[in-house]
């Protein structure tokens, strides 16, 4: 991984294999999809956290079938948003963690995070960014009526899904469609969207140079 924020380039060298975190809020098949080729030796990477607000959600059984240690938290036990990060940095930090991964976690996050982790912290959102950030990105371009939508990977800066984008996978939306069909696509492509993203990141090709990303050979 190479960073820079508008100067120098600045090399950032992930340990082999490297170590993820993967924060999520709901079922996990992001998280699924990224276990599954982690386990195939797809990526050369270790899945070595799950980071929860819901202490019901099914990621947690997802993860737990892959033996991946989890760290769930409910926020409204904590006095502010930034006091539940610290002490997710803190979990973090016990790892090694090396990269983020936030596959369906729906919570924004403060400098508390983005500050240690900025271009070590990626996040799938199932639209082409930058149209239908935020919630409910498929029906947002379902509504709308666009042809064409898809999944994006891109960096976490704090924003709104306003990072820099790494890389895109396009569905079109047939005339057919219903909301879940167009739905079900769409997590077609995160699903292989997301391990190829982290693929990339694992072997050192992901450039990040201000808001350009360049994939190196």
């Amino acid at each position: 991984m190479i960073v820079s924020n508008g100067g120098d380039e600045k090399a950032v060298a992930p340990s082999v294999p490297l170590k993820i975190a993967v924060f999520a809020s709901g079922s996990g098949s992001n998280f699924q999809a990224l276990a599954e080729a982690v386990r195939d030796g797809r990526i050369n990477a270790t899945l070595d956290l799950v980071v929860c607000d819901k202490p019901s959600a099914y990621v947690l059984e997802r993860a737990r079938s892959f033996q991946v240690e989890t760290f769930t938290f409910s926020p409204k036990d904590y006095p502010s948003r930034q006091a539940y990060e610290e002490e997710i940095i803190a979990n973090l930090q016990a790892r090694g963690i090396e990269l983020i991964v936030m596959a369906g976690y729906m919570r924004l996050v403060t400098e508390v995070l983005v500050e240690p982790y900025y271009g070590r912290m990626i996040n799938i959102h199932p639209a082409l960014l930058p149209a239908f950030p935020g919630m409910d990105g498929i029906g947002q371009a379902f509504e709308y009526g666009v042809k064409l939508t898809g999944a994006t990977v891109h960096f976490v800066d704090g924003g709104k899904d306003t990072g820099p984008i790494i890389a895109q996978q396009a569905v079109e939306v047939r005339d057919q469609d219903t909301l879940e069909t167009l739905g079900e696509r769409i997590h077609q492509a995160e699903h292989e969207l997301l391990p190829q993203v982290v693929g990339w990141i694992a072997d050192g090709r992901v450039s990040l140079n201000g808001r350009i990303v360049t994939i190196n050979n």
